[in-house]
């Protein structure tokens, strides 16, 4: 990996859809040599795959909640099914498994306080759970899908 990869990735990070030989242009490489340096990221899985960002709001979800999960059930048996009905759930965008006094993190998208109700119940229905903390973003600050690039 040298800074070539990295102006890669980071372009590729900012637009995924820019053409390779635009890329190359940035990078000073030839076009191949710039689509041999991706294909080779995609292979050694350091690039996963490449989405569509939608805008939340206009998708029709513009709230986002930040659930805390504490469980006195820690057996495989219960976090097995817990986290199979969690990953079920599509408002459900981020899950976590914490150390701390929070056992689990989820980051859930609704459209109003109804659809995080309806969440909610789907949450309690899929495993038996100790507490539950809800709190809603307010403002969002800072959001961003770019990995820093200065540790690879």
């Amino acid at each position: 990996m040298d800074k070539i990869d990295r102006l890669i990735l980071a372009l590729l990070q900012k637009d995924a859809r820019m053409p390779a030989h635009e890329i190359s242009e940035h990078a000073n490489l030839s076009p191949t040599a710039c689509w041999t340096r991706i294909q080779r990221m995609f292979e050694s899985g350091l690039i996963s795959k490449q989405v569509c960002l939608l805008d939340s709001r206009k998708a029709g979800v513009g709230i986002t909640v930040f659930v805390s999960i504490k469980t006195n059930r820690h057996d495989l048996q219960w976090f097995h099914a817990f986290a199979t009905g969690v990953k079920d759930i599509p408002e459900v965008m981020e899950f976590y498994r914490l150390s701390g006094d929070t056992d689990y993190l989820l980051k859930v998208v609704v459209p109003d306080i109804e659809g995080f109700d309806r969440v909610y119940k789907k949450l309690i229905r899929v495993a038996e759970l100790f507490d539950v903390s809800s709190s809603f973003a307010m403002e969002e600050i800072k959001y961003t899908t770019a990995l820093p690039l200065d540790y690879l």
